[in-house]
């Protein structure tokens, strides 16, 4: 187990590498490997399809830029989801300029509750009434901050632990659990009727 995880880092190590020194062949197999998971990050960031392609199509072109910088303290994968992050970031503010906050507005604590990734869809019989709550849920999510929606998207369609969002989005943990906790708190009241089935309870 360890002995493959450790060949794998070699082989990004190299590939990273073979990009830092200008081979294109190796870039390509960078985008490659990694365009999907960035593909299926910037789509739910997004929530469609043209935006999520732009959005991509940004992320390699500053991975491309950046790489020289990429030191491998972290996994290519993780520098990866900081990229298309601070490129949804900076896309949404060019839109639509707003200060960000990053600190929750009441000074509440984070209930540990309201952190777990929420579960949809599990049963096949519930597929029809997911998708539902899906589309629900998408608009829903019109309601929160950049940073909100990023740590939300990570969490919870993407099931990532608190510390690789933390990295991901360049802030403290206990800044992505109070990111979490508003924007569940924002989500409560757009989808009270779905309230028991996504984990959306008051905490006990």
């Amino acid at each position: 187990m360890h002995g493959r995880d450790n060949g794998d880092m070699s082989d990004e190590r190299a590939l990273v590498q073979r990009v830092q020194r200008g081979d294109g062949d190796a870039f390509r197999e960078l985008v490659e490997a990694h365009k999907r998971t960035v593909y299926y990050l910037a789509i739910d960031l997004c929530g469609n399809h043209f935006d999520a392609e732009d959005l991509s199509q940004e992320v390699f072109i500053r991975a491309y830029r950046g790489i020289g910088r990429f030191r491998g303290g972290a996994k290519l994968s993780s520098w990866l989801h900081r990229i298309t992050v601070n490129a949804y970031i900076d896309s949404q503010r060019k839109k639509s300029p707003k200060v960000v906050s990053l600190t929750d507005e009441d000074g509440e604590e984070c209930d540990p509750v309201d952190t777990k990734p929420l579960r949809v869809g599990g049963d096949p019989e519930q597929k029809v009434s997911s998708a539902r709550i899906a589309e629900h849920i998408e608009r829903a999510l019109e309601v929160l901050s950049e940073m909100e929606r990023a740590a939300f998207v990570m969490r919870h369609y993407h099931d990532m632990p608190i510390r690789d969002i933390s990295n991901a989005l360049g802030v403290a943990e206990g800044t992505v659990k109070s990111l979490l906790f508003r924007s569940i708190r924002k989500l409560r009241g757009r989808l009270s009727f779905y309230r028991g089935e996504l984990g959306l309870e008051d905490p006990v």
